[in-house]
């Protein structure tokens, strides 16, 4: 396989860390992409990880050539990008901010030992809360703050595509709107920039019969919020769309597409917020997260962002590493 080496990186090698639902998700709509030809699964139990190569290896045929197999943290030190789902279930009735604890407490055994490898791509943080934990990531691995970021709300901003879409019966990727802030209970709907094909989203909804824009936003960003709570309660887990919002993140990295998208990042004075990741609409390339993007926020939006990074800033600091 082709290499850099002044970088000893393989573009084309992907690490996922923790083969649970997610992790194991993800690998699979990884395979089928044909983003990469080399994938190395690490888990807690080996087994695990090398069952789940296994069943996917067998759907190469039906895809592109990749190989697939169970890892080591070892295999970290060339990958171009390493992605760690890793961690405890969100159970039925617990928020993502009650995992805190017991993740942080994983990730101390988990990203140590990425940092002794002097690991040279990109850590894509998964497991929740994200933005907590991609924020200990980059206290833990000491890598640049561009290297390190989460998956944010990705999965989040295109429940909000979708239930605009479906709202307004239109193609929802002809939506173009943001969830920003944290990636749970705190986070914001920017309706304030929302458009559907460039056109303001409360004048298209008048296009189509809807008048009534601050309850039918109320209720599309309570229905959003909430989503994950109701596909936990009804199948005791999600995945299916955080493994497509990971494979959308890696496109964008290994194609270098600068792409915008709401990826967790460290913010740098933005809204008055610093000293957090947060989730904002950044470019994303072959070097992480390049730039945060300036969205057009009314003072009501910009007002719950700032406190959505004070509510992630006192659990940091309640959990401080």
């Amino acid at each position: 396989m082709k290499r850099d080496c002044l970088n000893c990186i393989n573009f084309r090698k992907v690490v996922i860390v923790g083969c649970g639902f997610v992790g194991s998700a993800s690998a699979f709509s990884l395979m089928q992409s044909g983003l990469f030809t080399e994938m190395a699964l690490i888990d807690a139990n080996p087994d695990k990880a090398e069952g789940e190569a296994l069943d996917i290896s067998h759907g190469v045929p039906f895809a592109k050539p990749m190989k697939i197999y169970a890892g080591t943290y070892d295999d970290v030190e060339d990958a171009s990008i390493v992605i760690v789902t890793a961690g405890a279930n969100q159970k039925p009735g617990e928020t993502r901010l009650d995992l805190v604890k017991k993740n942080i407490s994983i990730f101390k055994s988990i990203i140590p030992e990425i940092k002794k490898r002097d690991f040279k791509g990109i850590l894509l943080i998964v497991s929740n809360p994200v933005d907590i934990l991609t924020s200990v990531t980059l206290k833990l691995s000491g890598l640049p703050e561009n290297r390190v970021i989460g998956s944010g709300t990705v999965l989040d901003t295109a429940r909000l595509k979708y239930a605009i879409g479906e709202h307004l019966n239109v193609d929802s990727r002809s939506v173009h709107a943001f969830i920003i802030g944290e990636h749970g209970d705190s986070e914001i709907a920017a309706f304030s920039s929302a458009n559907v094909s460039g056109i303001k989203l409360d004048k298209f909804c008048e296009m189509r019969g809807h008048f009534n824009h601050k309850e039918a936003t109320e209720e599309i960003a309570e229905k959003v919020k909430n989503s994950a709570y109701e596909i936990i309660s009804k199948k005791k887990a999600t995945y299916y769309g955080i493994a497509m919002s990971v494979k959308r993140i890696c496109e964008a990295i290994v194609r270098d597409e600068k792409s915008i998208l709401p990826i967790s990042s460290k913010m740098k004075g933005e809204y008055g917020i610093d000293e957090i990741a947060l989730s904002m609409p950044t470019i994303l390339g072959k070097d992480g997260a390049e730039k945060q993007v300036p969205i057009e926020l009314s003072q009501d939006e910009i007002t719950r962002l700032q406190k959505s990074a004070t509510i992630l800033k006192e659990i940091l600091e309640q959990n401080e590493i």
